[in-house]
């Protein structure tokens, strides 16, 4: 009889590499290894033989940075989600996609589970299994670091290396870097480590080293820089006048962004599994891209449109940061969002300084904007009546007297 088969999402870690040797051990199953080109960089180089020599009997490596950047990342930018305030989701983001391509390769090779190395404390199980439930009912999934026999035999990372080293798994564990690092086209995340304490401060002189999309802020250049970003229906597609895909507006923002020491994020955040986690977040793209978004949108989109769509920045961000990209309720919000961005089209002009990205001037062929009803000076359109304003005010006070008559007769 055949094996089962099992898909693991593979990234060449220690956790993951061990993890494909235990799966193999203790299910007695083929594993197939996926890994998801998704902008890591270096970190793909030597995953083939690697994941091979560990005891795959094939790996997926796919190039997915143009999904990404299109499907993934442009929607999220349209809704102008950021998570508490602060976090631009870039690891959020793209679970959903490594997922439905987890789920994809199970399909066709015929396996009946699907395995991952997410511990069971953090929101990147969730993130997988939404996603295998909205797509592959039918598949299991496999979560060792939730089984209790895994945990017994790797209480800590010292059991892991040991098993590695006894199964002749090559790995890269040492206290140079006592933190765990995530990057994608989007982003780079940094955690746990010496980053668990919150008063610890990585931007420290003495801690520059820990970054690697951006520079220092204080080292970057003196002169700023003004870049032009031209937008189509809510998505970017030109840079400086040059026309680009989504994946290139990307790498392009980064590396222009990463050089102006843009998009460092210090945060502690709610984690959907009800702890507080704490994390740094380098986003330079992205930082200019929403920056750059919003501009134009504030040209170009009717107030109460605007209004309804960022009433609902709160709940999108919180569906994309729990892992809810396949649930219905987002599908039904990005049709909203959708709608909104249909006349968001233009040029903003941006000037990056140090950290900071500045608005330097938007202009559109859609503009809502009318200098002459706007102007301080005559109307020379007569559209705006500066008396009808008398009116305006007078029915919109009615209710608050009429309430406080309430409140003052009260107290007689």
């Amino acid at each position: 009889m055949a094996k089962e088969k099992i898909v693991l999402a593979y990234s060449g870690g220690l956790d993951t590499s061990v993890i494909l040797k235990w799966l193999k051990e203790t299910y007695d199953a083929e594993i197939i290894a996926f890994t998801a080109d998704i902008g890591q960089k270096d970190e793909l180089d030597g995953l083939e033989e690697k994941a091979l020599a560990t005891g795959a009997s094939k790996i997926y490596i796919d190039d997915l940075r143009a999904e990404f950047a299109k499907d993934f990342i442009n929607p999220m930018f349209q809704a102008a989600a950021l998570y508490e305030g602060q976090y631009l989701l870039g690891t959020s983001i793209a679970r959903p996609l490594i997922a439905k391509r987890m789920v994809e390769i199970a399909r066709a090779e015929g396996a009946t589970a699907i395995a991952h190395g997410a511990t069971g404390k953090g929101n990147d199980q969730v993130r997988f299994e939404l996603t295998a439930a909205a797509l592959a009912p039918e598949l299991s999934v496999i979560a060792p670091w939730r089984l209790e026999a895994f945990r017994e035999q790797f209480p800590g990372r010292a059991e892991m290396i040991a098993y590695a080293e006894k199964h002749n798994i090559p790995v890269t564990a040492s206290a140079a870097k006592p933190y765990s690092t995530d990057r994608n086209l989007l982003h780079i995340s940094f955690e746990s480590g010496m980053l668990e304490d919150p008063w610890f401060d990585p931007s420290a002189t003495s801690n520059k080293d820990m970054f690697v999309l951006s520079v220092d802020p204080e080292d970057a250049p003196d002169q700023a820089e003004y870049i032009e970003l031209e937008f189509a229906q809510g998505d970017c597609v030109a840079i400086n006048g040059t026309q680009l895909s989504p994946l290139e507006v990307m790498e392009t923002l980064n590396e222009i962004g990463g050089k102006h020491g843009i998009g460092r994020v210090d945060m502690v955040e709610n984690r959907f599994v009800g702890m507080k986690s704490r994390g740094v977040y380098e986003t330079p793209g992205g930082t200019i891209l929403f920056t750059a978004h919003r501009k134009m949108e504030s040209l170009t989109m009717d107030r109460d449109v605007m209004h309804l769509r960022d009433s609902l920045i709160s709940k999108y961000a919180s569906l994309v940061y729990n892992g809810f990209w396949f649930a219905p309720e987002r599908l039904a919000i990005q049709a909203l969002v959708s709608e909104s961005q249909k006349n968001v089209s233009g040029t903003v002009r941006l000037k990056l300084y140090k950290g900071n990205v500045i608005g330097a001037g938007v202009k559109s062929p859609v503009s809502l904007y009318n200098p002459d009803i706007a102007t301080m000076e005559a109307d020379p359109t007569k559209a705006y009546d500066q008396g009808d304003a008398t009116g305006f005010i007078r029915l919109n006070a009615l209710r608050l007297k009429v309430g406080s008559g309430v409140e003052q007769n009260a107290k007689k």
